[in-house]
């Protein structure tokens, strides 16, 4: 009886690996550096059908990190309804890179989506960016600053997405805001918060009230220019939370910031309305 039990809980957690099985494919070559995303496909996938896309970019200050970071939140969204791509990109940690250097490749990221649609079974009008730290300045940037594109690639494809969910973003890269000591007066071209324009897609912006990185009135002043441009942005602060508070280690608030990004993208029409899946 022992064994049997213990047959049926490997088989079980066998099948839930293998329902999220993921594949890699690899989105670009810069230099001898192979970057890839690893895809999350929703179960039953129907042919027919375009779901929406959501690329989930890693933080680190454009240092260090890795894909990982954000396995669970494609789980979740995977299993909502959503295909989901967690990107590699070029970090200096590993490759002596710049954050320049990292905003190129996740445009590219998004660009190879959008190219490769079909194949994915994605709706090319339906990409959502998101990211956590300096990659959420990634996403949100995807979205907003000009240039920084490989010359290489068809830049007749886009590489804006339609929406944005940011983890405690680096939005400002200007004098006082992270990052300026290596951006320098670059930062007028390459910080979300001084590129805010109208068209900019709507976004829905988690912080900590205690993130010693991001302040809450930077915040606030990025909602308040998007709104001022006509653009929505919902802000979610969070009482005596640090940065990174919503990774999947801190279970009650990665639950709270999924439940609320899930409400988002329902009213968005990018999810069915239903009962999230967390139960508590």
């Amino acid at each position: 009886m022992y064994k049997k039990k213990l047959l049926i809980i490997l088989l079980f957690f066998f099948l839930i690996n293998f329902c999220w099985a993921q594949e890699q494919v690899m989105y670009k070559k810069a230099d001898t550096t192979s970057l890839f995303l690893e895809i999350y496909n929703p179960l039953k996938m129907e042919l027919a059908k375009k779901y929406p896309a959501m690329i989930f970019f890693f933080g680190g200050g454009w240092k260090g990190g890795n894909r990982s970071q954000f396995v669970e939140h494609a789980k979740y969204f995977s299993q909502r309804g959503i295909v989901c791509f967690l990107a590699d990109y070029r970090i200096e940690n590993q490759h002596g890179t710049t954050p320049f250097d990292s905003l190129e490749d996740a445009k590219s990221a998004i660009r190879y989506i959008r190219k490769n649609a079909v194949e994915l079974g994605i709706d090319p009008q339906k990409i959502i960016a998101s990211g956590g730290s300096a990659g959420g300045h990634l996403a949100a940037a995807t979205a907003l600053i000009e240039g920084y594109d490989n010359a290489d690639e068809n830049l007749g494809v886009s590489s804006v997405p339609q929406a944005l969910v940011l983890f405690n973003p680096v939005i400002d890269n200007g004098p006082g805001g992270y990052g300026y000591e290596r951006i320098g007066e670059r930062y007028k071209a390459f910080s979300p918060l001084h590129n805010i324009k109208k068209g900019a897609p709507p976004t829905i912006l988690f912080l900590g009230t205690e993130d010693k990185l991001i302040p809450v009135v930077t915040a606030q002043y990025y909602k308040m220019v998007m709104e001022k441009v006509g653009s929505r942005c919902n802000l979610r602060l969070y009482e005596k939370q640090g940065h990174g508070f919503f990774n999947y280690n801190n279970t009650a608030m990665f639950q709270e910031t999924v439940k609320e990004t899930d409400w988002f993208l329902q009213s968005l029409d990018y999810l069915t309305q239903k009962t999230v899946l967390f139960t508590n």
